[in-house]
């Protein structure tokens, strides 16, 4: 069974602030901000929210599909990717672009200020849902029987959403950072023909703000919301209920970036083979553990084995 993930391919510069951001920035001098940050340490990954979440489902053995934009200088990602055996059929080039570039600062607090260029990714309209269903169909490639609609460029992620929802292909819509680019209307239409919501507490307060509906509210209208609270797990809405799921304490907190895609491909994983929600969130949030523990968003290397086995000793119950 085959996951669809729409989103950006991205190379991340990390970067290491050996202090805290909120001893640099002086509040009542907010408005004519001009700070620097020395970072002593710093290293290119292969990140984005689609590679990030194909890399975390692929490790628990899903079978992830990329659709995604990239640039000229992508080849490394895609030699990466062909090792991996991630299926990047669906990944297209743009020689003149850029593959779209993050760079991120991390404090001593786990703080982050992170600098974005899109290149190539503003660009991922062009990727089509339907040209997935018929290459698939033609190679007897087992269908994408879910998807997700990760941060990618606006249009993208709209024509993505309704495309998959014309398909019948039940998806996620993850917005992520690219919840600002939506007003109110426009974010009701896009969760009212998802049939799951994926937000963290941050993101689920802007939605809220937006939109003008509480959490309980837009949980309604879709099968079940889920709002991850990084240190303090989760809460899933479905049923006309709430449930809490607890957190996995990490064996060392070294980089939260990627946190939230691991969670993702948990989650993705879950859906794909019909667990119920008590299991799939703390199946997602044991991803974000292991996640954390790691430099960079896609350097953890564990078997399904090791994940099932850390599952077990987490929650008292194998998956």
């Amino acid at each position: 069974m085959a996951s669809l993930i729409c989103g950006s391919i991205a190379y991340d510069t990390i970067m290491n602030f050996e202090g805290k951001f909120a001893d640099q920035i002086l509040p009542e001098q907010i408005h004519i901000l001009n700070v620097a940050f020395l970072v002593p340490t710093m290293r290119r990954e292969f990140g984005g929210c689609a590679g990030n979440i194909a890399y975390n489902l692929s490790l628990l053995g899903g079978d992830p599909i990329i659709m995604a934009t990239v640039g000229g200088d992508a080849a490394p990602y895609l030699d990466r990717l062909k090792q991996l055996k991630i299926d990047a059929t669906h990944i297209r080039q743009i020689e003149q672009a850029f593959t779209a570039q993050a760079m991120i600062t991390t404090d001593q607090a786990n703080n982050q200020i992170t600098a974005f260029h899109p290149g190539a990714m503003g660009e991922s309209h062009l990727n089509q849902v339907s040209s997935v269903i018929v290459e698939r169909s033609k190679n007897a490639k087992g269908a994408a029987k879910f998807g997700i609609v990760a941060p990618d460029g606006r249009q993208g992620m709209w024509e993505h959403c309704h495309q998959l929802a014309e398909a019948g292909i039940p998806f996620v819509f993850d917005p992520g950072q690219g919840l600002p680019m939506f007003n109110g209307p426009e974010l009701l239409e896009l969760v009212d023909i998802a049939s799951y919501l994926a937000v963290n507490d941050y993101e689920g307060e802007m939605l809220s703000q937006r939109t003008g509906l509480s959490l309980a509210k837009v949980a309604k209208r879709v099968k079940a919301l889920i709002v991850t609270k990084g240190a303090e797990g989760a809460d899933i809405y479905f049923d006309g209920k709430c449930i809490a799921i607890p957190p996995v304490p990490a064996a060392k907190l070294v980089d939260p970036t990627g946190c939230g895609d691991a969670f993702r491909g948990g989650l993705l994983f879950g859906l794909e083979n019909g667990m119920d929600w008590e299991t799939t969130g703390r199946l997602a949030s044991l991803m974000g553990s292991i996640k954390i523990a790691h430099q960079g968003p896609q350097n953890h290397q564990m078997s399904k084995d090791d994940i099932a086995a850390q599952f077990k000793f987490a929650f008292g119950f194998a998956l």
